[in-house]
């Protein structure tokens, strides 16, 4: 057997059109729905990029007990598994957090890897003049991106398409061989939403200037004009991600690998492009735009395509034992997440309910039709990270930081190895300013989340779910004081 997870990251699902768009020129992804299973209910977990691709290899939930970070010691990381069991796992991937302090031990599980450089602020290029940058308005950026657009000037030349040609010659000489796994995994179509300008040309204000592809993580302050531009400019970037998954179809035509191969398309997680009044994803309410995710997967051994399934799924955690399933190898016992397989199936469901969020801030809950945020009862608590990798993103921690031990514990999952808790203060954001700290939402009649809901019974019902999962899945005792709800 063999299986191709083609990874996306901040896709929202309400620029597909499988999922009711009727204005990005995304064929590619319709002619995905109608060779794959397409589920209506996929909600993500840990937020946002490296959180969510630990959970993906581990099977259990990252944003409990740390923020962003390496794989962990006793971690059960899914390629490691695959390698030991004769299996071939592969990765090509442009998202250079994957090399970065914060992500570093993440590529290095595969058998192979190959990165391709120049996405964002990566440290790629080095030019000590100033860049020439153009007009702009963009709210976020960094020096360093200006440097890199230098160098993409025809879409060969774009990380995206190399990393996808660097897929496509992977399966060009291994089609014929047996027992591997094939990650093309693109930094796009998060920001900056640049894209060729063939791309740019599909939609009215993409490309133009002033420049708006990298809103910041904030309110809206733009025009309605400058909103649409950011918007278009998205669109250029998903058509770009669409042509380059057009070519994996092409592949999986030409090569006959339907009969074999497990296609999965994923996304880390969604991106907020002006609903709500907000840009992007690191915000404390997680919406519907961020968290209710595309998804879609083909399995040989169902052989169910162009169908829906409703059945509530997290694919970042349930992709680990639904790929050891089809490889035939059991599931590891610390593994939190389910094998799809009667999703595929029969629609069948393997969860009652969804928790999700970011580490130290609201906790997200759904069963498909509600969406319950939980704020923190007392946001003032410090909250513990429980760790023995710790760094961020870019660096290391500080030294004060690491002097906040408050103990150690054996977790569950840990292998038996005693885990350090550092005390973190207080995330400042932490804590919306709305007066309402509880939310709920009721999808079947507010698909877009403008109108709360007040129904003691729900909110009592969602709450005794989210409470049995999180003892399910090992969260840390202090949770109960942070949300006022026993474990």
């Amino acid at each position: 057997m063999k299986a191709i997870l083609v990874a996306f990251d901040s896709l929202n699902r309400k620029y597909l059109p499988p999922y009711g768009n009727d204005w990005v020129q995304a064929p590619n992804f319709q002619r995905l729905a109608n060779r794959t299973l397409t589920f209506d209910r996929s909600y993500v977990c840990s937020m946002p990029c490296m959180p969510a691709r630990r959970d993906l290899q581990t099977g259990r939930p990252n944003f409990l007990h740390r923020p962003w970070g390496p794989m962990e010691p006793w971690d059960d990381s899914l390629p490691e598994i695959l390698k030991k069991a004769g299996v071939s796992p592969h990765i090509v991937t442009d998202h250079y957090h994957y090399l970065e302090d914060g992500g570093a031990t993440y590529h290095t599980r595969y058998e192979t890897w190959q990165c391709f450089r120049g996405q964002e602020g990566d440290p790629w290029i080095g030019q000590v003049a100033e860049p020439s940058i153009p007009p702009n308005i963009n709210g976020k950026g960094r020096r360093q991106d200006w440097v890199n657009r230098q160098f993409l000037r025809d879409e060969k030349d774009w990380p995206q398409v190399q990393t996808f040609d660097a897929g496509l010659d992977f399966i060009a000489r291994n089609h014929d061989e047996d027992n591997w796994f094939l990650q093309i995994e693109t930094f796009d179509p998060h920001e900056p939403f640049t894209a060729p300008d063939g791309y740019n040309r599909r939609y009215e204000s993409a490309g133009g200037e002033p420049i708006f592809d990298w809103p910041d993580y904030a309110d809206v302050t733009e025009t309605p004009e400058e909103v649409e531009r950011a918007r278009h400019n998205y669109a250029a970037l998903v058509s770009l991600c669409d042509a380059q998954l057009g070519r994996v179809l092409d592949a999986m035509d030409e090569k006959d690998l339907w009969k074999d191969t497990m296609l999965i398309v994923w996304t880390d997680h969604g991106f907020l492009l002006g609903e709500h009044n907000r840009w992007a994803k690191n915000v404390p309410r997680m919406w519907e735009e961020i968290s209710h995710t595309p998804f879609f997967m083909w399995s040989p051994r169902c052989g169910a395509a162009g169908e829906r399934r409703s059945a509530l799924v997290q694919p970042s955690l349930d992709l680990a034992p639904t790929l050891l399933r089809h490889f035939g190898i059991d599931p590891t016992p610390d593994m939190t997440g389910y094998d799809l397989a009667p999703v595929c199936a029969e629609d069948k469901p393997v969860r009652e309910i969804a928790v999700f969020g970011h580490h130290g801030m609201p906790i997200h809950a759904t069963d498909g039709r509600f969406v319950y945020m939980r704020q923190q009862t007392d946001p003032e608590l410090p909250c513990g990270v429980y760790t023995w990798m710790p760094t961020r993103m870019r660096g290391f921690w500080k030294p004060e930081e690491l002097q906040r031990v408050r103990g150690f514990e054996t977790l569950p999952f840990s292998k038996g190895i005693p885990v350090p808790c550092f005390e973190q203060p207080r995330k400042p954001g932490a804590a919306d300013a709305e007066p309402e700290p509880h939310l709920l939402f009721d999808l079947e009649n507010d698909p877009d989340q403008e109108a709360p809901v007040h129904s003691p019974e729900e909110e009592d019902r969602i709450i005794e779910l989210m409470r049995s999962e999180l003892q399910r899945v090992h969260a840390p005792t202090e949770y109960a004081a942070r949300y006022d709800m026993k474990l």
